[in-house]
Formats: C-alpha cells, sequence, structure tokens
C-alpha cells in the first residue's frame, strides 16, 4: 500500500504541468523562421505549432487538411507577409479563422526587385507577359526580409507585440524574452559584419541558386547571383545561365552554392560549365532539422556566414 501511495506522487506532480500544457494558448506559425522565433519568445507558454517546417519550400507549400485543423482554437498566427506565405493566408480563409493575426514585416520598408522574377504567380497570360516586356518589369516587394538581422529584431518585436495581446496575464514574461532575443540578434548582426570585414570588397560575389539573399546583401555589402529568380518555382532561361556562367569567369567567383531545398540541377550544371566547385549548401527559406547545421534563425546565420567568408576568400570547399 505504501509503495501504492510513492508510486503515485510523481504523477500527481505532473498534473500542475499538464494542466499549464493543456490551457496554454495555441499560436500558428507558418514557417519554420517564425516558428522558431515564436518559441524563443513564448518558451512554453504557448502550444506552438509551424506549418512549413524545416527545410520545406514555403514557396510552393501546399497545407493539408490537418494543418488547417491546427487553426481550430488558436489565439494568434503569425505569417511573413509581402506575399511570401500567400497559401497561409488562404488556408487561414478556408478554416474561417477570423482571430489576431501578426504579420511579421509590419513596419518594413520592402525591397523592390522585377516582377519577372517573381516566382508566386499573380496570373496574366501572353498578352501581359508582352506588356511587361515592352515597358519594363513591374517591380513588387521582396519577401525574404529575415536575410536582415536588423529586420529580424522588427520580426521579434512585432511577434511579441501580438503574444502580449492575445495572452496579456504573460505579457511581462513575452516583453523580457523578446528583449533578450533582441539583444542577441543584435550582437550576432555585429559579428556578421565583422567576418564579412575579413574578405576584400572585391571578392564579395556569392552566387546561390536562387534569389533569396537581396536584403542580406544590402545590409553587408554582398554582391548575390541567382539563376533562378526570388522563387525556387522560376525557371531561369539559357541565357541568363549562359551570362551567370560567363561572370563566374570573367570575375573569377569562387562562392557558389546550393540551398537546402528546391532542384540544385540547374546550379549544378551552372557550376560545371563555369568551372567551379559548389561550395556547399545555405539555408535561406527554411531552417534545418534539429539535427542540422541551422536548427534555429541564429544557427542559419552563423552557418550560411561561416560557408560564404570562406568561400569569397577563396579557400576550397
Amino acid at each position: 500500500m505504501r509503495r501504492r501511495s510513492l508510486l503515485a506522487v510523481p504523477a500527481l506532480l505532473l498534473l500542475p504541468n499538464l494542466a499549464r500544457a493543456q490551457t496554454a494558448p495555441a499560436v500558428v506559425a507558418s514557417f519554420s523562421i517564425l516558428g522558431d522565433m515564436l518559441r524563443e519568445i513564448a518558451g512554453n507558454r504557448v502550444r506552438a505549432r509551424t506549418i512549413a517546417g524545416a527545410n520545406a519550400d514555403a514557396h510552393t507549400f501546399q497545407p493539408r487538411p490537418s494543418d488547417a485543423e491546427a487553426l481550430r482554437g488558436a489565439r494568434l498566427v503569425v505569417r511573413n507577409g509581402l506575399g511570401f506565405d500567400g497559401w497561409f493566408e488562404r488556408m487561414l480563409r478556408a478554416g474561417n479563422y477570423t482571430g489576431p493575426q501578426v504579420v511579421a514585416t509590419t513596419g518594413i520598408t520592402p525591397r523592390q526587385m522585377p516582377a519577372h522574377s517573381h516566382g508566386h504567380s499573380h496570373g496574366g497570360g501572353a498578352a501581359e507577359r508582352r506588356q511587361n516586356h515592352s515597358v519594363g518589369p513591374r517591380m513588387v516587394a521582396d519577401p525574404h526580409a529575415w536575410q536582415d538581422l536588423r529586420h529580424g529584431v522588427a520580426y521579434v518585436r512585432n511577434i511579441a507585440q501580438g503574444l502580449v495581446r492575445a495572452d496579456a496575464p504573460n505579457a511581462g514574461a513575452y516583453q523580457a524574452a523578446a528583449a533578450t532575443y533582441v539583444t542577441r540578434l543584435e550582437a550576432l548582426d555585429g559579428w556578421v559584419r565583422a567576418q564579412i570585414a575579413t574578405v576584400p570588397e572585391a571578392r564579395r560575389k556569392v552566387v546561390t541558386s536562387h534569389d533569396a539573399f537581396g536584403y542580406f546583401g544590402a545590409a553587408y555589402g554582398i554582391e548575390f547571383l541567382a539563376p533562378q529568380g526570388i522563387s525556387t518555382e522560376a525557371e531561369p532561361s539559357a541565357a541568363d545561365v549562359a551570362r551567370l556562367i560567363r561572370l563566374i569567369r570573367e570575375q573569377n567567383i569562387t562562392a557558389v552554392f546550393l540551398e537546402n531545398m528546391g532542384n540544385p540541377a540547374t546550379l549544378q550544371r551552372l557550376a560545371r560549365e563555369a568551372g567551379v566547385t559548389v561550395q556547399g549548401r545555405l539555408y535561406a527559406d527554411a531552417l534545418s532539422e534539429p539535427a542540422g547545421p541551422a536548427p534555429s534563425y541564429e544557427a542559419m546565420f552563423r552557418h550560411n556566414v561561416g560557408l560564404m567568408v570562406a568561400a569569397m576568400r577563396g579557400n576550397p570547399a
């Protein structure tokens, strides 16, 4: 009898934690980078769910019925905006979600880029394409704002504000966690700049699969070149690939990288024809699995910068 009662004690101690888990507000993030930020700020105070998870291509992601079920009872949702996760917006409408939303890019002035490199289809047939070609490309917002750590700080603050509104009793904890996180990101921003400063300016050129590093390049002084456009769906023309091959040869560009998602065939062919070696794999639109090299937003920057700096300086892969 005594032994049975002692065995019951640990189970009783677990009950408060179980109760907290069941009453914690559910919060849904559209893709892995936002999911990581959410966990850094909220910890176990929310039941966090990320729809497009590790290594998932959020450009082309197709949610399943079980993903839409995650919206049922959600207290808050977090999305990127700027056209990046349009599928998530459609999922919200299909799931009749009417609760509060955080658009992480709120307050950020987006970079603009030509629409012909933008892989998120907005419709339009051949006549529209001919018209756009004749008058010049229509400009659209680049959605990859998290690639500038200063914008990452804005993301964190927007998410924290959303959590405070959705779960006021834990407001102080969210604000404190966000402040600590911002301090780390600001320090990481300084580290990135110091690392890139070790590369001669003329060598600061990187070739990647698709054009996801525009904000990174503008923030940290690197020229990024990509055979694909802004989306992994975009198909480069033969002329675009030939032009990039010539550029790699003429400027002796050594920093050529695949990304963790999408079809690598185009970049591998380009590297082969240009006579260069692919120097590794960068993480742009999605984090790695927990055991991988980029399981968090901060780890992603450290991994990418470490590879890019070595390759730009001409160190072998």
